[in-house]
């Protein structure tokens, strides 16, 4: 069944087709993944389609210093890559990331630079900023985001993935929102983007003000995660799956819905809709929209269209 997935997504391309097992291999583990980052591995598993691994697995993947620059180094450059149409982010070794690396990071965040309290809190906050864009890049990024999670995903791991737009993890995964229990209040982006992605404003309170971990079934439930696989070999082909059924779209369709989604998501229904006619006032006047249509016209799926790049 694994092999017939990957093989199938990749045929709808029109590349030759890696075998199947070397696809899935790519995506579960990067060894000898050339890439320009120490904390990121960078592939392609498939036409139009970024694979972007976590890549500290002798460290449980935690997040040092050099991760939360590489990582808006790197949505900086797949949102301005005409080759990339879908992300699919996952981690490497045995588990999605263990949060933030505190022994690297305690001298930013507990050693602030100033002569007082003023400048010490003028740069703190700056660090805090500086921290935020590194999962904000990830929402701000117009190419949709899937992340792939199995084992632990603590800390710092919620606030990533709530910054993508779809989540997909394995039976074996757990989800912990960490920060009371090393006593500070979650400052990069949980907070924020959990509230809206469970809706449920008092289950959020708990995760947040207990630290409990939350697992699978729980996840899938309350609409954290949209589906569970049963180990990360199934989740990573099943994440190559969806990314291609987005990458065979529209680009211009695929782009301006998630960027209308999350419009929408921080606005009223009726600003909205008018950021929304405002959108498509011009996005409306491509080539896309005719091949689309004929392509229905026709019987046929849009994955056999031959979009341009955006």
């Amino acid at each position: 069944m694994l092999s017939m997935i990957a093989r199938s997504v990749l045929t709808k391309y029109g590349r030759s087709c890696l075998p199947s097992q070397a696809v899935v291999r790519a995506m579960s583990s990067s060894g000898g993944t050339s890439s320009p980052y120490t904390t990121l591995a960078i592939s392609h598993p498939a036409e139009s389609i970024t694979h972007v691994e976590l890549h500290r697995p002798e460290k449980r993947n935690a997040m040092n210093k050099a991760f939360w620059s590489e990582m808006v180094d790197c949505f900086n450059a797949i949102a301005a890559d005409p080759d990339c149409r879908v992300v699919v982010v996952s981690g490497a070794g045995k588990i999605f990331t263990a949060g933030i690396d505190l022994m690297d990071m305690a001298s930013d965040v507990l050693q602030p630079e100033g002569d007082d309290t003023a400048r010490m809190s003028w740069n703190l906050r700056k660090i805090i900023t500086k921290y935020q864009e590194t999962f904000s890049v990830i929402e701000k990024c117009p190419k949709p985001v899937l992340v792939a999670i199995h084992g632990a995903c603590v800390g710092g791991g919620v606030d990533l993935i709530t910054a993508c737009d779809i989540r997909l993890c394995t039976q074996d995964a757990w989800f912990q929102v960490k920060e009371v229990d090393v006593g500070l209040a979650a400052d990069v982006g949980t907070l924020q983007r959990l509230p809206k992605v469970i809706g449920s404003r008092s289950l959020v309170n708990e995760l947040a003000l207990t630290a409990r971990k939350m697992y699978a079934d729980e996840a899938k439930s309350s609409g954290l995660v949209s589906r569970v696989f049963a180990d990360k070999e199934a989740m990573m082909a099943g994440a190559l799956e969806m990314a291609g059924e987005i990458a065979g779209r529209s680009p211009v369709a695929v782009q301006g819905t998630k960027v209308n989604l999350i419009y929408s998501r921080d606005h009223s229904v009726a600003e909205g809709l008018d950021y929304m006619a405002t959108w498509n006032m011009s996005m409306l006047q491509t080539h896309d929209v005719m091949k689309s249509a004929q392509a229905s016209m026709e019987k046929k799926s849009p994955k056999t269209v031959a979009f341009s790049k955006l």
